[in-house]
């Protein structure tokens, strides 16, 4: 079954000759690197090689949150949360955001530990944050069957609708002057003395100053054309949502069984709270070493399977003349099909440890690719073998949430303003200037 239907955006039919700076990739970082490039005033095109939002943007859970993050992205994440109330009025559209909290369950004590010790990381940031008791946990979930310890608990957090939050963003940086190109991919970029002078697109050249690379799952192929190694990998997440229910929870919930969130049409999105599927691939191989800590640290969530996408892949060439079709004008939108058995245990364990969830029926199954590097944190970089390129990728699974802080500080790397964070632990170089993998994530 297709991923649910976002917001159309209907493209720009005027391809610009001249702009200050092109963003390739029309999902939620890319339009947000435009909405604040846009807002600084520069000329700016975002060209997307399908529609906006159609991928992952579009496919997640639709989770806004800081707890249980990566101690490296929590500073960009907690302004995120300071950006995403304000998304709205500068955008003029609706993104569904609402503060509603997310809890964490805890049903040991080692685990309440670990994150109670977790909260260390928001010292001196603004964000309501805590643990709670078990009996606090029930009164926020009346009915849960779930034998806690606790949980870790933060009111700041929230959820929007992924299939609103990109369109309105992109929308918002076309009413201040930003061109947005849907079907129209980027084959490649020219150079001059070196630096950066224009993308080539399937519908001609735009000449730019600054190219930003926010193409998702797709950024390791681009920049592998272009002779720059991204080690970065596809896991597939499976997410349903139901009908409309009544006397469900407000609060987002988090359990290592199913994770659920009220939607704004009433009904719940529900997914597995840590099962994914990766496909091996022949980039598996190549990036094996790479990923050796993310298998070892992550060997509960992720499932290992061989499937007719391995040949797909392998048949995706890895360089291609300007002048040629290239595979993204191949692959408009990866649009995967949904592990039926991942999404029913899911469904079962959500009704078994909410009762109320038995008095709905699911609507929809979906599936969505996450791009993932090896220690789980975002790269957000300039490119230092191609001096005017930059990226911004890797989210694996945590974009959504802090892409408009993702594109203030892209912005901010572009124009070369004082960054939003310090940006060095989002480096591209980390992979290859012998700095040692660690992933947090999953603890």
């Amino acid at each position: 079954m297709p991923s649910p239907r976002s917001v159309p955006v209907i493209g720009d039919e005027t391809l610009p000759e001249k702009v200050d700076v092109v963003v390739i990739g029309g999902g939620i970082i890319g339009c947000s690197t435009a909405l604040e490039l846009a807002e600084r005033g520069l000329k700016v095109a975002v060209c997307e090689k399908g529609n906006i939002g159609r991928e992952q943007s579009g496919q997640n859970w639709g989770w806004v949150r800081i707890g249980r993050r990566d101690s490296r992205e929590v500073p960009l994440m907690a302004e995120a949360l300071r950006l995403w109330p304000e998304l709205e009025k500068r955008t003029g559209h609706a993104t569904g955001y609402n503060r509603c909290g997310i809890v964490f369950s805890c049903t040991s004590d080692a685990e309440y530990a670990r994150y109670e010790a977790w909260l260390e990381n928001l010292k001196g940031l603004d964000v309501d944050s805590r643990m709670i008791s078990a009996g606090e946990y029930k009164k926020l979930f009346p009915g849960n069957t779930l034998d806690v310890k606790g949980g870790h608990y933060t009111p700041d957090d929230g959820c929007a609708e992924p299939q609103l939050a990109t369109a309105a963003i992109a929308e918002g940086a076309r009413a201040k002057g930003c061109y947005i190109l849907t079907e129209c991919a980027v084959r490649g970029l020219e150079t001059t003395a070196g630096q950066v002078s224009a993308v080539v697109t399937e519908r001609g050249t735009i000449a730019c100053q600054a190219i930003v690379l926010a193409g998702g799952a797709w950024s390791s192929l681009f920049l592998g054309s272009l002779g720059v190694r991204l080690p970065q990998l596809r896991v597939l997440n499976s997410v349903l949502r139901t009908e409309p229910l009544e006397g469900g929870p407000d609060t987002t919930l988090w359990t290592w069984d199913f994770a659920a969130r009220k939607r704004k049409d009433g009904g719940y999105t529900i997914a597995s709270g840590q099962a994914n599927l990766v496909d091996v691939v022949p980039k598996s191989f190549s990036y094996f070493i790479d990923y050796l800590p993310t298998l070892k640290h992550e060997w509960r969530a992720l499932s290992l399977r061989f499937s007719s996408r391995f040949f797909e892949e392998a048949r995706i060439p890895n360089k291609w003349a300007l002048n040629e079709e290239s595979p993204f004008e191949y692959h408009r939108s990866l649009d995967p099909v949904p592990s039926r058995k991942i999404l029913d245990r899911a469904f079962e364990a959500a009704c078994r440890t909410m009762p109320v969830f038995r008095k709905t029926k699911v609507a929809q199954r979906w599936g969505g690719y996450i791009d993932t590097v090896p220690d789980a944190v975002p790269v957000i970089s300039p490119i230092e073998k191609i001096p005017g390129l930059f990226v911004a990728t890797g989210f694996s699974g945590h974009g959504f949430g802090i892409g408009p802080a993702a594109g203030r500080l892209m912005a901010n790397l572009v124009t070369g303003e004082k960054p939003l964070v310090d940006p060095h632990n989002f480096r591209l170089s980390r992979f290859s200037d012998g700095t040692k993998t660690v992933v947090e994530c999953g603890f």
